[in-house]
């Protein structure tokens, strides 16, 4: 009754607390805003968002630090439901979540919608199969779990490796996120900027462990959901004069798909010139790809010939009458960038001739589900008089590309709803509250508190999509807006306009934008203040920070807990753990950096990886160590390997970023390879645990103690 009562306590305070902040939050935005109109230059406004926030989140860090080992680990089993729900929501919703997301959606369209099914109806596993169980359990890591269900340190082992591959994969993407916002709104360097943005991670979580990136968590997820939710409201009540952005998205996804065929039409103004740009690029491509095929046969000479054509070019334009600075300017890079061997040479032509390809197809309709390729559309458009033969090679090959993208559409689903059931990451957090019935009760407000994000993302979308097609298509050159220079500055992949045709306006196809860039860029494209600008790049590096510190921290208790305490030092004192914990959290956190800093891939994509990774490492041995008291030892290792190594393998092989380039498997893309890791994971646990003796009565009697947990105050003791 005490107990109750104490928490009762506790969770008031916190109310009135997060309270106060809320509004002081609020209250620092109106002062910036009026800072603004005042004059005081964009990028001072950036560097204050950056370090207040982050001076923010230390403080609270500094605050929270502490010695004691439940507290560094599981913040004392003492975090209430609604505000566990709360922590949870911000160290789920990622960089992917709210960079990615809404432009993955804006790219794609209904194809997006995966990553929303598969990330919120995972949570519906997680409360099914994993949180109550586990919390029950009532240890401090998942490799604990695995360690004391089927026995030995191997299980415990193969756990650490799994948590730390698909860990330090999901820091990357967020690591990537803070160094693209720091080198956006300061002028830092993206590599500089990766290491400041460090150091916005490691004071969160470096003093107070699980205790200070909890309550970090809690401020971090009300400063994203409202510089989420600020602009897309604001751009709802501008287009539609409804504030509901989700009532408002149908309307403008109306206008968006009119636009859409309008630049499809070769008969209007805009699709002519849409046309005319694509046919461009068809003969790029198709001068990239005979370079290709030459090369084949030609060789070392050949490329020594396409040289040699570059540099005699150059020095045409030199010895010109009247010399043009930007096409000598232009030419010189192209020498300076000329392959050096015929490998590279074909790595470049390739790019360029998959990147010119990508923008000779018509435009995307947003709202089609899986689109083919507009092969038959673009025929009977270029060629009325088509033969039915013709007509039906292209119907063919619209069909095999709608029938490619279904399948990936459901393998997306189910690699991310699995995933999100075995996120080390994630399941930690239900070990931080007091009871069994707040962990389930904890699942409920996290999957409340994500909705709110990823019920708004596929509306912001569609609106910065309208934004796209009525303000910056059919503009002039010479009136593009200021965002388009400062984020190209930032990375070219990112942001580029050409004036491909030479004809002065602004068509679809010549604009390149980034996924990771809609939500970031949003405000500046539909002419906000700056001052939302800099709130949407503190809500971006909230997201995060927040799943940054839950993930570093999970790789540093797993090597500090698990590897040092439970296998190498078992008598270690707590002073020596938590120092060791530390270490290994900043060794974890410069070499993620340095990772970053090579741009291994875009946010989701890795993301998306980690969630495959996860599903296959974790997720069969987890979920049939709950459910099925036969699974043994090496049932577990076997599922636990094979899961695992079949989905790095089969990344490995078909990832552009790795070279390899192997054919793939059933068209499978390399972000849904947990597809074949959760079935060689599931049969690995079943054939091993089959051949193999039967758990002992003590790992059984665990299982039933596990499955039936006291809903009422189940305040764990389990040892450290």
């Amino acid at each position: 009754m005490a107990q109750a009562q104490s928490q009762s306590a506790f969770f008031s305070q916190l109310k009135k607390y997060y309270t106060f902040y809320t509004g002081g939050f609020i209250a620092f935005v109106i002062v910036l805003a009026i800072l603004e109109q005042m004059g005081v230059p964009n990028k001072v406004l950036g560097y204050i968002f950056l370090f207040a926030t982050i001076g923010l989140y230390a403080g609270i860090g500094i605050m929270s630090r502490t010695a004691d080992v439940s507290e560094y680990y599981v913040a004392g089993r003492r975090v209430p439901a609604f505000f566990n729900g709360m922590a949870t929501g911000a160290d789920w919703m990622s960089a992917a979540s709210f960079i990615g997301l809404a432009g993955t959606l804006y790219a794609s369209g209904y194809v997006g919608l995966a990553f929303v099914m598969g990330w919120t109806g995972g949570y519906c596993l997680v409360a099914l199969f994993l949180a109550p169980y586990l919390r029950k359990f009532g240890q401090f890591t998942i490799p604990d779990f695995l360690g004391a269900r089927y026995g030995g340190n191997i299980p415990r082992t193969i756990g650490v490796f799994a948590a730390i591959v698909c860990s330090f994969t999901y820091v990357i993407a967020q690591i990537y996120g803070v160094g693209l916002i720091t080198s956006r709104f300061t002028g830092l360097e993206f590599q500089v900027g990766v290491f400041v943005g460090l150091a916005g991670i490691m004071v969160c979580s470096f003093l107070g462990g699980m205790r200070a990136v909890t309550w970090t968590q809690v401020a971090q997820y009300i400063i994203l959901i409202v510089a989420y939710m600020i602009p897309v409201v604001w751009l709802s009540v501008v287009h539609t004069g409804n504030p509901i952005p989700q009532i408002a998205y149908g309307k403008v996804l109306q206008k968006v798909t009119v636009k859409e065929n309008e630049l499809n039409d070769p008969s209007t103004v805009l699709g002519k010139a849409e046309a005319e740009v694509r046919s461009i690029f068809k003969k790029k491509q198709e001068d990239a790809e005979a370079k290709l095929k030459a090369l084949e046969t030609g060789g070392a000479a050949y490329l020594a010939e396409e040289k040699a054509k570059v540099e005699i070019k150059l020095a045409d334009l030199k010895a010109a009458p009247a010399p043009d600075a930007k096409a000598i300017e232009a030419a010189e890079k192209s020498v300076k960038d000329f392959p050096a061997d015929p490998a590279a040479a074909k790595a470049a032509w390739k790019k360029a001739a998959d990147g010119a390809k990508a923008k000779t197809a018509p435009v995307k309709a947003h709202a089609e589900p899986f689109a083919g390729k507009g092969a038959e559309k673009k025929l009977l458009t270029t060629n009325p008089a088509a033969t039915p033969e013709e007509i039906a090679t292209a119907k063919a090959e619209d069909d095999k590309e709608s029938n490619k993208k279904r399948k990936n559409f459901l393998a997306l689903v189910l690699c991310l709803m699995v995933g999100t059931a075995a996120l080390p990451h994630i399941l930690m957090r239900y070990y931080t509250t007091p009871s069994v019935k707040e962990a389930r009760q904890s699942v409920f407000w996290s999957l409340f508190f994500i909705f709110l994000l990823y019920f708004t993302a596929p509306a912001l979308a569609v609106l910065a999509k309208f934004d796209i097609y009525h303000l910056l298509v059919g503009s002039n050159f010479s009136d593009l807006p200021a965002w388009v220079n400062a984020w190209a500055s930032v990375d070219k992949t990112l942001m580029s306009i050409t004036d491909i045709n030479k004809d002065g306006i602004v068509q679809l196809a010549e604009i390149t934008i980034g996924t990771d860039l809609i939500v970031l860029a949003t405000p500046e494209i539909a002419g906000l203040p700056y001052v939302i600008s800099g709130l949407v790049a503190a809500g971006g590096l909230a997201a995060a920070l927040s799943t940054a510190d839950g993930l570093l921290l999970t790789i540093a208790n797993a090597l500090s807990h698990d590897v040092y305490y439970k296998m190498i030092d078992p008598h270690a004192s707590t002073t020596r753990r938590i120092t060791v914990s530390k270490g290994l959290l900043l060794v974890v956190a410069l070499t993620a950096a340095w990772v970053t800093s090579l741009k291994p891939g875009d946010i989701l994509f890795l993301v998306g990886a980690a969630f495959s990774l996860a599903a296959s490492g974790f997720f069969p041995a987890l979920v049939l160590g709950v459910f099925w008291k036969r699974a043994n030892k090496l049932g577990a290792i076997l599922g636990m390997t094979g899961g695992l190594g079949i989905c790095m393998y089969y990344m490995y092989m078909t990832y552009p970023f790795f070279g390899v380039n192997a054919p793939k498997w059933w068209d499978i893309e390399p972000i849904s390879a947990g597809i074949f890791g959760i079935s060689a994971g599931i049969i690995g646990v079943v054939v091993g645990s089959l051949i193999s003796p039967a758990p002992s009565k003590e790992v059984q009697e665990l299982v039933d103690h596990v499955r039936y947990p006291n809903l009422e105050g189940d305040i764990s003791t389990a040892a450290a």
